[in-house]
């Protein structure tokens, strides 16, 4: 079921929209924002997806039972990998 909404949105915007309906890339101004949308929605989408990995592996690592490096461990780190280099 289609719902009827009203919108208001920046005239160069309304330009663009119409300038690609009168080009006859999309037959109505309700096609273009139907497609908008349906970016709009897969990129929300892919976000969600992103948000999600990113959360998973924090909980990878909090729930690492390998010790935790103190900042001093990882200077010690970065200088002895510094030294192997020259």
């Amino acid at each position: 079921m289609n719902e009827k909404l009203s919108i208001s949105l920046p005239s160069e915007m309304v330009a663009a929209i119409k300038s690609r309906v009168d080009a006859g890339a999309y037959a109505s101004t309700s096609e273009v924002l139907r497609a908008a949308v349906r970016v709009w929605l897969r990129e929300e989408e892919e976000y969600q997806e992103r948000i999600a990995a990113i959360r998973q592996k924090v909980k990878a690592s909090l729930d690492d039972p390998r010790p935790d490096l103190s900042l001093q461990d990882i200077d010690d780190w970065i200088e002895s990998l510094a030294a192997e280099q020259q």
